[in-house]
């Protein structure tokens, strides 16, 4: 079976000797949406940007087929798009247009096939008239749509989100759910927002001091109330 994404034994202490990762082991199949929950600090962020190179540990870790090293990063970067909690973290530019095709451009596209993408893109987060609007003046939804139309420009096969309802008033989480249950792209969502989890996920891992304590359906495992007590999470 090829695995999307495959990890293996993944472990990573940060300079300060804090062990954020403790052998985790995560697979996830093409097409699957997958859940990742567990209280601050459990690793999640952590194991998020291993998935693109971002942070190398002890391990091993498989994206689209590919090991994560550096003579791939590139391929990885374009095949796995990671949309960070805060969009003003991928929003640099004075336009959404050039936001959008940051990506593209750089990866040596012609003019024709980055306008093409920028287009698909927003049509896609449900935003085909913003393409001139500054990103500066967006709402914290719109901002999350546009963050989440930069990476669909790369045309990832995955997609790998934290915390993307954090900071979200109830229209635009609700819309950003939307979109999610939309976007055909495999999916590892990293979040402390359940109920979205109930709603849009099969599957759920549960990530508690860097090891993973729990991997099952979303309905059994959100049934389960000791479970979520002895991870601090809450029904």
């Amino acid at each position: 079976m090829h695995h999307t994404i495959e990890v293996r034994g993944l472990s990573f202490a940060y300079p300060d000797g804090f062990q954020a990762l403790r052998g985790v082991d995560l697979h996830v199949s093409p097409g699957e949406k997958v859940a990742l929950v567990g209280p601050n600090g459990a690793g999640k962020s952590t194991l998020v940007l291993h998935l693109n190179g971002i942070l190398r540990g002890q391990g091993e870790v498989q994206v689209c087929g590919l090991p994560v090293e550096d003579k791939n990063l590139g391929r990885i970067r374009a095949s796995v798009g990671l949309v960070f909690q805060d969009p003003d973290d991928q929003l640099f530019s004075p336009s959404v247009r050039e936001d959008v095709a940051f990506g593209p451009m750089y990866m040596g596209l012609t003019e024709d096939e980055v306008g093409r993408r920028v287009q698909l893109a927003l049509a896609s987060v449900g935003m085909p008239e913003s393409a001139a609007r500054v990103p500066h003046h967006l709402s914290g939804g719109e901002k999350k749509r546009i963050a989440i139309a930069t990476v669909l420009a790369m045309e990832p096969e995955i997609l790998v989100l934290d915390e993307p309802t954090a900071g979200l008033d109830p229209r635009g989480r609700r819309g950003l759910i939307r979109l999610l249950a939309e976007l055909p792209q495999t999916m590892l969502v990293s979040t402390h927002d359940l109920r979205m989890v109930q709603e849009l996920f099969l599957r759920t891992v549960v990530l508690d001091q860097g090891q993973v304590v729990a991997d099952g359906p979303t309905a059994a495992l959100m049934a389960d109330a000791a479970l979520l007590a002895a991870h601090g999470l809450e029904a």
